[in-house]
């Protein structure tokens, strides 16, 4: 079989279990389209021994009939997740030369299901970003093109390695978190699939925390076929998370029937956006118009507090990220500054954080920590919960009234160049988050997958959103939209 590396995660198991192909030649293929894309700037930890190793070790549990769910599929893990004696920095100079001593929950969760792990994913530092720029490796870069222009694009963030890796056919899949969108708007940039479960769905414990209430991981696939076979690896409930809920995981590719006759899907009047381009309210039309074609009935509903969503959401991430990162002081752990004779270790954290934290981590850092501050603790920080409590009551009222899944677009822009928005307004880069930062807010389960493209060629996508804990039915909605859009496009090979 040629280009390996191309195939799905179902289309690599099926193979697999047919022995069409082993996973020792799944994943050769990868490493070897891995070694050929430098210039996406995707992978920044290389593990291919021990890729090899998994790969081998699968191939014989294949051979013995005793193969679970993702045996011998070869796929990418995002920094953010703690991996035992592999570098964890989490894109981060304060991390590094970290290596963990333990495993993430979701990284061994995959290992059990007998995933194999190519390599670490670049991302936005301590994802804390929406271009893959505040990165210590430098930027990913999207496989995608403008027609008739070579300028480079980002690949959204913070999960940008793992987007332009799935995109690119460097793995077969890959796992990204996200706390604002993180999942989602990569995806909907580089042509994927990204699924951010219902808050507590999969264990938190051993991925690097910026925002404790809002993170979840998730996978980025090829197809919404995919993201259900490997968010089924990846979930579960877990002692060590004391916010994981203790939940069977329901096998999300049985529940993958397509039909959503019937289903009542809502469509929020505030998420047309003042200045939204016409290409992305074309494009969601041009879905309302499917899912209503495939059975389902629209309907129009309100979610009146979204307009406060994007303010509460950076009042309440920046805070948690004030507090999670004071752990990062070169003390027990990562990067330490050289001291100067007579500086005590006031001066150590000062150094060391200056020096390892980038200006996005720093900015958040200092918002967060004045929004903490005393006198300022009620008026901002209470405030944005209170908010947040009211956004995830519009969502209650809505699936109350019996909608079963809400659509709306994933971006409110096709990928944008690298560069392009600078440091002088990133309130200009925030606003990237406007359609999805609301489902963290609100703990539920979204979803990102392409249905067309812009003028220029470059991948757009629609969200689709769940009630908590129907993953199952997200899923099978989302199927039903994707064979319905029927995108196939590809980024064509420059790098």
């Amino acid at each position: 079989m040629a280009d390996l590396n191309k195939l799905s995660l179902a289309e690599a198991r099926d193979a697999l279990r047919k022995g069409d192909v082993t996973s020792v030649e799944l994943t050769g293929a990868c490493l070897g389209a891995i070694e050929g894309a430098g210039a996406l700037n995707a992978f920044v930890h290389h593990t291919g021994d021990l890729a090899m190793d998994q790969a081998r070790a699968a191939d014989a549990r294949i051979k013995a009939g005793d193969a679970p769910g993702m045996c011998g599929l070869p796929i990418g893990i995002k920094d953010l997740f703690c991996t035992k004696g592999v570098p964890s920095q989490a894109g981060s100079r304060i991390l590094q030369g970290f290596l963990p001593e333990y495993e993430s929950t979701v990284s061994q969760n995959l290992f059990d299901a007998g995933a194999v792990m190519l390599g670490k994913l670049n991302m936005d530092e301590f994802a804390m970003g929406s271009s893959n720029e505040t990165s210590v490796y430098g930027n990913a870069v999207n496989p995608w093109r403008r027609a008739g222009d070579d300028a480079p694009l980002t690949p959204g963030g913070s999960s940008g390695g793992s987007a332009a890796a799935v995109a690119a056919d460097l793995c077969l899949a890959a796992t990204g978190t996200d706390t604002g969108g993180s999942i989602r708007q990569p995806a909907a940039f580089t042509g994927t699939v990204g699924i951010k479960p219902t808050y507590g769905r999969c264990s938190r414990w051993g991925v690097v925390a910026f925002a404790s209430s809002l993170d979840q991981a998730g996978p980025m696939t090829k197809t919404v076929r995919d993201a259900a076979i490997m968010l089924g690896a990846m979930a579960g409930y877990d002692a060590k998370d004391s916010t994981s809920a203790e939940l069977a995981v329901p096998d999300f590719e049985a529940a993958l029937t397509g039909d959503i006759r019937g289903k009542k899907i809502g469509i929020p009047r505030e998420y047309r956006m003042d200045g939204m381009p016409e290409e992305i309210e074309a494009l969601w039309q041009n879905g309302i118009a499917m899912m209503r074609d495939a059975g389902a009935e629209i309907v129009d509903i309100t979610l009146p507090h979204t307009k406060y969503a994007l303010p509460a959401y950076y009042v309440i991430a920046p805070a948690e990220a004030s507090s999670n990162l004071a752990r990062y002081d070169g003390v027990r752990y990562g990067h330490r500054a050289k001291l100067d004779q007579g500086d005590g270790i006031t001066e150590m954290y000062e150094k060391t954080r200056a020096e390892g934290f980038g200006p996005e981590v720093q900015r958040r850092v200092m918002i967060g920590t004045y929004v903490l501050s005393a006198g300022f603790y009620d008026a901002y920080y209470n405030r944005a919960r209170k908010v947040r409590t009211l956004i995830k009551k519009d969502f209650e009222d809505v699936f109350a009234a019996g909608i079963d899944c809400i659509l709306t677009p994933a971006t409110p822009s096709a990928a944008f160049g690298l560069g392009e928005m600078t440091d002088a307004d990133p309130v200009a880069m925030y606003l990237n988050d406007v359609f999805t930062v609301t489902v963290n807010l609100a703990g539920l389960p979204g979803i990102a997958l392409p249905t067309g493209t812009n003028a220029q060629g470059l991948p757009l996508g629609l969200q689709l959103i769940g009630r908590p804990w129907e993953e199952a039915d997200l899923l099978s909605t989302a199927y039903a939209l994707e064979k319905a859009a029927g995108f196939v496009a590809k980024p064509e090979k420059w790098w």
